[in-house]
This record gives C-alpha cells, structure tokens and sequence, in this order.
C-alpha cells in the first residue's frame, strides 16, 4: 500500500468551505498585511499558548530573528542552541552576528540536554534556545534556572511544538519568548509561510511590534533598524480556521503514534527499532514527527526500500549542525557530540498525520518488519 509521508489535500478538504469563505472575504476587504484579522489571530494563540502576548511574524525562522534583534543580540554574542535541529535555529543566531554555542541532546527526547547547557556557559553567553523537537517539550526548568543564575535570555524554539506542554505548562509560555511556525507542514500551518512570537511581557511585545515594521515607531519614523516580518492577513485568517481544530488533529496524532508503538510492540523486533520515548517528566507530546530508531546501521537502506514500495519516510536530521560546511569556522569536529551524531544515522520520521489510516499504519510496520527480520 502507498502511504504518503504527509496528505494536506485530507486535512484540506475537511475545512475547504471555511477557508474560501475566509478569503473572500479578505479578497473583497483587500486588507493583505496585518490588520484585523492579524490581531485576532495573536489574540487566539496568546490565550491557547497560556501566554500574555502574542506577535504575528513572517515565519519560523523570522521569529526567532526578530526575538534575538529584540534583544539586540549580536556580535561578541553566544547563543547556546542543541546540534540536533532544524537550520533556522542556528541560522537566526549566525544572521544576527552572534556564534551559536552547541550543546549535547537527551538521548530519550533529542532535546537540549540540561547538564550540556550548563557547561557551555561563558562570560559571552547572552542566551539559551531550547528547541521543543518533533513535538515534545525540552526540560525546561533545569534550563530557566540556569538561565536565572547567570542573566539569560531564554528564546523557545517552538517551531514544531504548537499545544505541546512541560508540566502542565505551553510550551512558549515559559522562557522570554516562544517561536512558532505555521508552515504548511506543522500541526498548525498555513498556505505558505507563517510565524508568530509569544512572550509574557507587554513592553517585549511592543517592541517586537516595532521590529516587524522596519523599527517603525511612528509614520517613517524608526527608532530601530528592524525588518519586514509582517504577517500576511490571508495567513491569520486561515489559522484562524484551523486553530479551532488543533486539539482535534493532536489527539488524531497521539492515537496514531500509540498505534504504531502497539504494531512495533507486536512485531517483537528487539532492538532493530527504538520507538520514540517519552520524557521522563509530565508533557504532552503532540506528535509533529513520530521518529523511530534503526539499529545495525540499517537506516539508509530501509528508507530506500520503503521509498521503493511507495511509503513515504523522511530523516529529520542527517547531519549534526556542528559538522556543516557553513559553520566549519566553529571548529567543529565527528566525536564533538556523540548524542547527536549517533542519532543523525539512525533515526528516520514515519507517517503521522491525523488523517492517516490504521490500513496505512498497519501496512507501514509490515514493510519495516519484513525488511528487518
């Protein structure tokens, strides 16, 4: 069976009268950037984030640039961010001047280890961006109190986290600011690109208001030199739409990822799959990835034989960020973080989305089981 590694037309067609409502309506108002239908969706993801505020921004990636000029982060700057993650979390810290600082990850989660955290820390540290992967939250505490005792800023990459939660807490309420992305392909995307800042401080959430428009405090009067990180009315309105079915669709991928563990479990492959973990503290995983493990250096041909049967599979991600071409000046070297790089050769991403049938499931661990056994 042909399992794709992610369906939107599904997600789509469940929510389409709503959407083309939505922007004929915007069409016929021609009010494109910001505006009403902005601030109402920073009011809706500021209260289902449990946080103060909310800024409407142009992507992922932009939030987390907007959050470090904020707080006019740059050269002569550390940011202590995790090797194991999406580019943009080292690439906002390498736009603004700063040198990002990498720490190991947890094996069970992937996420910044605490302990790695607090050996890195220097005179020149400025920041911690703890990024919440695949959908399950970083141990934050430990990192807050770390980031308490010596002055740092703590900016949640919680770019694949919408919803997620750290001891009954939302991921993006707890550090200085959450980083969201509403691109297509996240529990919560939009139809092109999307971001949206949180923080718990009404005087951070002005000023990021200012940063997205050039530094713009007034009519072509500019107190910062900011840059163009409006969000687009379109994008908020179709958030807007789909936010009211976000529980819905992280319940559909909780039960998915507790189906395929059941099927993994029934297939007694020993130690040739690692399900993914949960945390050894109170979350709520809200499934962005399901990632398995493979043992025996197997990886790579298993994805080109799943391919091959039509099932959709993806690494996220091959290379630890320490030993890319672009961050070469760092220094970094194989054997820096033995965490990290033994995850980039055996982990592999499964199919997930809430519209994904048991068949799918079903049909995915027979071809993983047979290959393997």
């Amino acid at each position: 069976m042909a399992v794709p590694l992610l369906d939107l037309k599904a997600q789509y067609a469940t929510i389409k009268d709503e959407v083309l409502r939505e922007i004929a309506e915007i069409s016929d108002s021609q009010y494109f950037i910001l505006g009403p239908k902005v601030e109402k969706l920073e009011n809706e993801i500021a209260k289902y984030c449990q946080s103060n505020c909310a800024v409407g921004v142009t992507s992922g990636s932009d939030a987390l640039i907007i959050a470090l000029m904020v707080e006019n982060i740059g050269p002569d700057d550390e940011v202590i961010i995790p090797p194991f993650t999406f580019f943009a979390t080292a690439g906002a810290v390498a736009r603004v001047g700063a040198t990002p600082v990498f720490a190991d990850i947890d094996p069970v989660t992937y996420n910044l280890d605490p302990a790695k955290v607090a050996e890195k820390v220097t005179g020149r540290t400025k920041a911690i961006i703890p990024v919440h992967l695949f959908g399950q939250s970083a141990d934050m505490d430990p990192i807050m109190e770390i980031a308490k005792k010596h002055n740092l800023i703590v900016i949640e990459d919680a770019c694949q986290a919408i919803g997620a939660e750290y001891k009954g807490r939302r991921v993006g309420s707890i550090g200085d600011y959450g980083c969201f992305s509403f691109f297509p392909s996240k529990n919560l995307g939009c139809f092109g690109d999307g971001g949206m800042v949180t923080c718990n401080d009404p005087e951070k959430a002005k000023k990021l208001k200012i940063f997205r428009n050039h530094g713009q405090s007034g009519t072509y009067m500019h107190d910062f030199v900011g840059g163009n990180f409006r969000l687009d009315a379109l994008q908020a309105g179709i958030l807007s739409i789909k936010l009211r079915y976000l529980d819905s669709w992280s319940q559909a991928r909780q039960q998915n990822a507790a189906e395929y563990d059941a099927l993994f479990a029934q297939a007694d492959l020993g130690e040739k799959v690692s399900t993914p973990k949960k945390a050894n503290y109170p979350v709520r995983h809200i499934y962005n990835q399901y990632c398995i493990e493979i043992a025996d250096g197997k990886r790579d041909e298993l994805l080109a034989h799943l391919r091959e049967l039509g099932i959709g599979c993806a690494v996220y991600y091959p290379l630890s960020l320490h030993l890319q071409k672009c961050f070469a000046k760092l220094g970094g070297k194989a054997g820096d973080f033995p965490v990290s790089e033994a995850a980039t050769g055996r982990i592999m991403a499964l199919p997930i989305y809430p519209e994904s049938t048991s068949e799918q499931r079903k049909s995915v661990v027979e071809a993983i089981t047979a290959f393997l056994k």
